[in-house]
């Protein structure tokens, strides 16, 4: 069994659709005959320069004088024309996402088959490392393992910090075998030695209703805007229908650790979760550069279900980027939304789609997305409505779970939980900045059907 190591693979390879081939394909798609391997990669590398100089948001500000040649391979490409994004209002580029991927490593993740654990960590803080969630399907997710559960040892080892953190993503994501200790939240340990197999990931974790208050609330916790669609979109008919049901008022979607996704399964649940009277109402704009203006496209809400929520609840962090930034954009003229948790989201109100080029696909920021009101340029993330920290020491659902508590106590009192009765919330946010060796292995991401260009 071959274990996926490019650090974007782990997360992404939840896409099964795999997207069509660009309708022009450029020359370099097939490799020169007779040629050596260095004129070969010459070429490939002038040919992303030229795609990237067509259709890159930020074309016109990526220098003539630019080299592509200095560079190793695309990817280094790709993230040396990041710096070419500058946007008004904001003193720094706005590009952080721009990438290239091997073909080779691009089907493996269209195949929507992972190769690993299936356990992600966070440090809830310094010493106190959590699970924060698990592949249903996973070794770690047949094993019983939850999230909450703290990691006392690994490989023997009980040097569980952040300074060894490169040592923890090699044992949790990387390896083929590690021996966990876990502590469960009675306080009993448990060790497990997981193996990584195949599996298949499923991005809905749970869905419930609850009661608060007088209103019934439902519940969904959802990962990745990747995976099976048809799952999924049989998922979000049992769910919303569940919900209607249960005479549901009010809904909670915890996005707090979904990275984005398919555009397209954005636009599929903003239509579960749209008032009736948003149906035929903008949903939203995809705009690409000068070149493409043509290409640009409107899309308009066409409401699924009969559920007619009163508000919508978000939970996020800064993990909550790309296509679920946009379900909120999207949302927020229709329906009367609310954010909690622990920061603001992570900001990407752009996104992309692959370009073959010779044994490469690459990935130039290519368009914006805009809402209804023309809103849409969430670079510095969105902002919440509360703060509460991410209850890393609590499984999902659990109503004491710090943010989704903070939500339950607003449709019930119509007041947020104060601030000061969560003391987890300093660690939670300080904690943010550490967990960065883990949260940038995740995608982040919207992920468009390819199209037409012009080179």
């Amino acid at each position: 069994m071959q274990i996926l190591k490019h650090p974007l693979i782990a997360v992404f390879v939840a896409g099964i659709v795999v997207l069509s081939s660009c309708k022009k394909e450029s020359s370099a798609d097939s490799d020169p005959s007779g040629e050596d391997s260095s004129a070969v990669a010459d070429k490939i590398k002038d040919t992303v320069l030229a795609y990237s100089q067509d259709i890159y948001l930020w074309f016109d500000q990526i220098p003539s004088t630019f080299k592509p040649r200095t560079y190793a391979d695309p990817n280094k490409i790709m993230t040396a024309i990041r710096q070419y994004s500058s946007e008004p209002g904001f003193t720094k580029p706005v590009d952080r996402w721009s990438f290239a991927m091997k073909k080779a490593e691009w089907d493996d993740v269209s195949s929507g088959v992972s190769g690993d654990f299936g356990v992600n960590v966070f440090f809830r803080a310094e010493g106190d490392l959590r699970v924060r969630y698990v592949e249903k399907g996973s070794p770690a997710g047949k094993a019983g393992i939850r999230r909450g559960w703290r990691v006392t040892k690994l490989n023997g080892s009980s040097t569980i910090t952040t300074a060894n953190s490169d040592a923890i993503v090699d044992a949790v994501y990387y390896s083929d075998n590690t021996s966990f200790e876990f502590q469960k939240p009675d306080g009993s340990t448990v060790p497990v030695t997981l193996a990584a197999v195949s599996y298949k990931q499923n991005p809905i974790f749970l869905d419930t209703v609850y009661t608060a208050g007088s209103n019934k609330v439902g519940y969904m916790v959802f990962n990745s805007f990747l995976g099976d669609t048809t799952q999924i979109y049989n998922d979000f008919q049992r769910i919303f229908s569940r919900f209607t049901t249960a005479e549901v008022k009010d809904v909670v979607v915890d996005l707090r650790y979904n990275g984005g996704g398919y555009v397209t399964v954005q636009e599929k649940l903003a239509n579960y979760l749209v008032k009736s009277s948003g149906s035929g109402g903008l949903m939203m704009k995809e705009v690409f550069n000068s070149k493409y203006q043509n290409d640009n496209e409107t899309i308009n809400f066409s409401k699924l279900g009969s559920l007619n929520p009163t508000r919508l609840f978000f939970i996020v962090s800064d993990n909550t980027a790309s296509a679920s930034e946009l379900l909120i954009n999207n949302l927020k003229p229709y329906v009367e939304v609310k954010l909690v948790g622990p920061t603001n989201t992570y900001g990407k109100p752009v996104g992309y789609f692959p370009i073959g080029v010779g044994d490469w696909y690459i990935f130039p920021v290519s368009f914006r997305s805009t809402n209804k009101d023309g809103q849409g340029n969430y670079f510095d993330g969105i902002p919440t409505d509360s703060k509460s920290a991410d209850g890393l020491d609590k499984d999902w659902g659990d109503i004491q779970e710090a943010s989704l508590k903070n939500v339950l106590s607003y449709i019930s009192s119509g007041n947020f939980a104060p601030l000061s009765t969560d003391r987890t919330i300093g660690s939670s946010v300080e904690m943010s900045s550490k967990n960065k060796v883990f949260s940038d292995r995740s995608f982040k991401g919207a992920i468009i059907p390819v199209k037409p260009i012009k080179l």
